[in-house]
C-alpha cells in the first residue's frame, strides 16, 4: 500500500514543475459555519488542477525506452492537461483520449501543452478503453488517471503542504473521483497526525465509493450525471480503494444544486472560480453533509479551477435562483391596453427589475381574449421572491414561478 514515503519521494519531482499553492484563511466561510475554515487553493496550480503532480511523478520515473516509446492516458480533462505539460517538460509524446463531450476549454488547453487529442466515448470509462487500445497498438505507456501508486503519491504532496502550513489542521476535505487525490492526501496527512480527519466528498450523481465501503468491494456505477465533470467516474480505483478504506474516515455526497452554490459563494464571496469537483469540498461543509465542532480547523481542497464558460453561466445562474436573486415567473393578463402597464406598476413597487418580458397570444392554454406572459426578474432574496409573489396573488393574479 501507498506509504508517506512514496509521497515525501515524489515531492522533489513534483516541484520541480508543480507550484505550492496557498492555503487561505477564509473569514467569509469561517463566519458562515462557525468553524475555522482554512481553502487549499489548488485551482491556483498550474493547468489548474492538482493532476500536474501525479503526473509529473509517474512521467519522471518512466524509463528511457518508455520515455521514448511515449505515453497515452484518458481523461475529462485535468489529468489530460497535467499529463500534456508533464510529458512535453521532458520531452516524451503524449496522446490523450478525452470524452466526447469534454468542455472545450479543456481540450484546447491539453492541445496547447503538446498532446495530441483523440476524443471518443460518452464519459471517462468509455474514453479509457479507447485510450488502452492506442496502448496497446502504439506501444505507450498508459499513464492512469488515479488507479497508479506514482500517481497517488504525487498528489498526496498536497497533504504535506497542508500539514507543513497548518499543523493545527483538525479536518481535511477531499474530492473523490477514481481516489487518487483522497488516497495521497490521506497517506500524507495521516502519517504526520492519525488523530486528523480525512472527509471525501463525492457528487451524488457519481456516487460509487459509498456503496463501495458498504459492500466492502469496489461498486461500479452505470452511469454518471453531475455538473462536477473531473470527478465524473464511475468507479473508484483498486489502489486508492484499499487506501481509502485504511485511511479516510468518511465519504459523503453532495448534490449538483450544492456544488453550484458553492461555486457561486467561492466567486462573490472569495473571489475565486473553481470547476464542480473543486467546488464539493466547500459545498459539504457550506450545506453540513458532516458534523463539525465549532472553531474545529477545517481544510476544503479546491481541487480545480478548470470550468467551462458555459458551465459557469449555468452555475451562477443556479446560484441566484438559489439564493433569490432571480426569478422567473408566468402569468396571464387580460388582452387589452393598460394590463400589462399595471403588472409593471406593482412589480416595480416591490422594488424589483425587470430583465425580459415575453407575450404569447397564441396558447391554447388561456382565453381567446387573454395574453400569457413571463417575466425574468431580479430581485433582493428570498424573503423579497416571497413578499412578491404574495402581493401579485393578493391583487388577483395567478402567478407560477418557472425557476
Amino acid at each position: 500500500m501507498l506509504d508517506i514515503g512514496d509521497v515525501r519521494e515524489a515531492r522533489e519531482r513534483v516541484s520541480e514543475t508543480a507550484r505550492r499553492t496557498p492555503l487561505d484563511y477564509s473569514h467569509t466561510f469561517s463566519s458562515m459555519t462557525g468553524a475555522d475554515v482554512h481553502l487549499k487553493l489548488e485551482n491556483f496550480q498550474r493547468t489548474g488542477s492538482f493532476k500536474i503532480r501525479g503526473a509529473t511523478n509517474r512521467i519522471k520515473t518512466l524509463t528511457d525506452d518508455e520515455k521514448s516509446a511515449g505515453v497515452v492516458t484518458a481523461s475529462a480533462g485535468n489529468h489530460a492537461q497535467g499529463v500534456a505539460l508533464a510529458a512535453s517538460r521532458v520531452g516524451v509524446d503524449s496522446k490523450i483520449v478525452m470524452p466526447e463531450n469534454a468542455p472545450i476549454s479543456k481540450i484546447k488547453a491539453t492541445q496547447s501543452y503538446g498532446a495530441e487529442v483523440v476524443l471518443h466515448g460518452a464519459d471517462y470509462d468509455e474514453a479509457a478503453e479507447r485510450a488502452h487500445e492506442i496502448e496497446r497498438a502504439e506501444g505507450r505507456t498508459y499513464v492512469h488517471a488515479f488507479d497508479d501508486e506514482k500517481v497517488m503519491a504525487g498528489q498526496g504532496t498536497i497533504g504535506l503542504e497542508i500539514v507543513e502550513d497548518l499543523p493545527e489542521v483538525d479536518t481535511v476535505v477531499v474530492p473523490i473521483g477514481g481516489g487518487g487525490l483522497i488516497s495521497g492526501i490521506s497517506t500524507a496527512v495521516k502519517a504526520y497526525d492519525p488523530d486528523v480527519r480525512v472527509v471525501g466528498v463525492q457528487a451524488a450523481g457519481a456516487s460509487s465509493v459509498a456503496t463501495s465501503l458498504e459492500k466492502g468491494s469496489i461498486h461500479e456505477l452505470d452511469a454518471v450525471d453531475t455538473i462536477a465533470d473531473g470527478i465524473a467516474t464511475r468507479s473508484v480505483g483498486e489502489r486508492p480503494f484499499e487506501v481509502i478504506r485504511e485511511r479516510v474516515d468518511e465519504v459523503v455526497t453532495v448534490p449538483d444544486a450544492d456544488i453550484a452554490m458553492a461555486i457561486t459563494n467561492l466567486l462573490e464571496r472569495s473571489k475565486t472560480m473553481v470547476e464542480g469537483a473543486g467546488a464539493v469540498p466547500l459545498a459539504a461543509l457550506l450545506e453540513g453533509h458532516f458534523e463539525y465542532d465549532e472553531d474545529e480547523v477545517i481544510v476544503p481542497a479546491l481541487c480545480g479551477g478548470n470550468i467551462d464558460l458555459n458551465m459557469l453561466t449555468t452555475v451562477i445562474m443556479r446560484g441566484l435562483v438559489e439564493t433569490g436573486r432571480y426569478l422567473k415567473l408566468r402569468t396571464v393578463l387580460v388582452d387589452e391596453p393598460g394590463s400589462l402597464e399595471n403588472l409593471i406598476e406593482i412589480i416595480a413597487d416591490m422594488r424589483a427589475n425587470i430583465y425580459a418580458i415575453q407575450h404569447d397570444r397564441t396558447s391554447r392554454e388561456i382565453g381567446m381574449s387573454d395574453t400569457e406572459v413571463e417575466l425574468d426578474l431580479e430581485t433582493r432574496g428570498p424573503d423579497h421572491v416571497d413578499r412578491l409573489l404574495a402581493e401579485l396573488r393578493d391583487r388577483g393574479y395567478e402567478v407560477d414561478v418557472l425557476v
